[in-house]
């Protein structure tokens, strides 16, 4: 299994990073996460790469930023894959690499089971396809409503530009979570009002057995109703981490709901909303933590047009 493992490993990294002979490489990893850092590792090594791993003690929730020493080292790198419990995605760390042209792959709690299985193993040119197609409709947007199961949810997009997280990074700067399917945008802090039906998954709590109600009033959560919500609440703390945040679609067909958020926010037919940070993506908030909230099959109105109809793209 293991020699199996590193030849995945070694396709991912030649196929979604191309990772070449001599390039610096860098696994960034945890203590929870090592086991398979050390595959990638290992794949880096035999594609040729002069590839190292850093280790550090786990985050205390996703958002968080890893140590200076890694900040500076990620900065350096030609590439850098992180494996960490916590998500590396939305920090200054890795929008500041970012900056200096380093090629990224962030993969928040990801699983033996979610190398070879599921979102992996999608078409990766049909989920470039959907997801830039979704970014030309968000960046032309104005306003978003989102209406599912009778609760009403909507915020102005004005002035933002969205990301395309296609998990194909392979120009300098270039970045986004492995495995992907999403296209996402900071909605202007402040707008935001209604409430969401959570059926899906949060995380740090995963698959989501009955739905939480949240209600949400300029900008910010202000209630969350039902199995969980408490929890939710204490993730996110009592400042800055109530801000709606973030605002995304999947476009991976192959995704499953697994209660890994890492895979369950690019389900095609979903989409999320996340709160706290969104400073590295076009908004303004720094909030040391970004939690996403995954639901099913919504309807998406952007500017009086139906773009999504029960989860379902209207091109």
């Amino acid at each position: 299994m293991t020699e199996q493992m590193i030849k995945v490993c070694q396709n991912i990294l030649e196929k979604c990073l191309q990772l070449q002979e001599k390039e610096s490489f860098l696994v960034v990893t945890d203590e929870t996460k090592e086991e398979l850092a050390r595959l990638i590792y290992e794949a880096g090594q035999k594609i040729g790469a002069e590839s190292m791993l850093v280790l550090m003690k786990n985050r205390q929730r996703s958002g968080e930023e890893p140590p200076a020493a890694i900040a500076a080292a990620m900065k350096s790198a030609d590439a850098v894959v992180c494996i960490t419990e916590c998500s590396l995605t939305h920090t200054k760390a890795r929008k500041e690499a970012v900056a200096s042209g380093t090629r990224i792959a962030t993969m928040p709690g990801i699983s033996k089971d979610m190398f070879l299985n599921g979102a992996i193993t999608a078409d990766y040119d049909e989920v470039q396809k959907l997801t830039y197609q979704v970014k030309d409709v968000l960046d032309k947007g104005r306003k978003v409503t989102i209406n599912k199961d009778g609760y009403t949810f909507s915020f102005s997009i004005e002035g933002r530009e969205s990301i395309s997280s296609t998990g194909v990074y392979v120009k300098p700067g270039e970045s986004g979570n492995l495995p992907s399917g999403e296209a996402f945008i900071a909605p202007v802090e402040g707008t935001a009002n209604g409430q969401l039906l959570i059926d899906g998954s949060i995380v740090g709590i995963g698959k989501i057995k009955s739905p939480i109600i949240l209600t949400v009033e300029k900008g910010r959560l202000v209630e969350a109703e039902g199995e969980n919500a408490d929890k939710l609440l204490e993730l996110l703390g009592n400042e800055l981490g109530r801000s709606v945040g973030e605002f995304g679609i999947g476009t991976n067909k192959s995704a499953r709901i697994t209660g890994n958020v890492l895979e369950d926010e690019k389900v095609y037919k979903t989409v999320h909303i996340a709160f706290g940070s969104n400073l590295t993506f076009g908004g303004i908030v720094e909030a040391g933590v970004h939690i996403d909230c995954v639901f099913n099959c919504p309807d998406v109105i952007i500017d009086d047009h139906i773009i999504f109809e029960k989860g379902i793209f209207k091109e």
